[in-house]
């Protein structure tokens, strides 16, 4: 069946917390669903903060095979609220990119610095490589991971060149921040809320870039 241009990578973008299934060691086996908050990276996949002790951790470092489901109801709606699962393996980032992560990952969750200054806590990435949608009645079906997203992701030094443009721009108002930009939308935080700001279409460039944030900064400044 169809499933709505772009719909599950705006979910990925709108949802703060997804619940990772992976597969138990002790009982063998059983899959083992916990609650965690995630961000998305610049590719779309969800980044996890996890400690070394956890017990989906050790999951992981025994079968990195996992399930993932995301769901976007604010209304507590949740049988007629968009969802998807997704399928893959969640591997640790190298050191490189520990740090680039944790500051794209904090934006997103302000609350994750006290975890990271523990020391015991890292970043896994999904690779996804199957997800079934559901987005309503007939707005659901499979889907490649690879076919999630087929544009080139921005460059970290582009984003961050986007997000002191926001921050610096004259008509924005206090208690509207930018989480984090790719070509299809923006993630904002209005007065600690985060939202999901759509592009019209998808923006190729950086002068493109520029003009939609400007508009974005323009529509929420009251």
């Amino acid at each position: 069946m169809k499933i709505p241009a772009h719909a599950p990578l705006h979910l990925l973008h709108q949802a703060p917390t997804g619940t990772l299934a992976t597969h138990s060691r002790e009982p063998r086996g059983f899959p083992y669903p916990t609650l965690l908050p995630f961000a998305p990276d610049a590719r779309h996949r969800p980044v996890i903060l996890v400690s070394r002790l956890a017990e989906h951790t050790r999951n992981l470092l025994d079968d990195p095979r996992a399930g993932f489901l995301v769901a976007h109801a604010p209304d507590a709606d949740v049988l007629n609220a968009p969802r998807a699962t997704l399928l893959g393996r969640f591997e640790p980032l190298d050191a490189a990119a520990q740090e680039a992560t944790a500051r794209r990952y904090v934006r997103y969750h302000p609350d994750a610095a006290r975890y990271l200054a523990l020391g015991d806590f890292t970043f896994y990435v999904m690779q996804i490589e199957r997800l079934r949608y559901i987005g309503g009645f007939g707005a659901m079906g499979w889907m490649d991971g690879a076919d999630l997203d087929a544009l080139e992701p921005l460059a970290a030094t582009d984003e961050a060149a986007l997000i002191d443009f926001f921050e610096a721009h004259p008509a924005r108002r206090a208690g509207l921040d930018l989480a984090g930009v790719d070509r299809y939308g923006a993630d904002l935080v209005i007065d600690g809320a985060r939202t999901r700001f759509v592009f019209d279409s998808p923006q190729s460039g950086q002068q493109s870039l520029h003009a939609v944030l400007a508009d974005c900064i323009e529509r929420h400044a009251s």
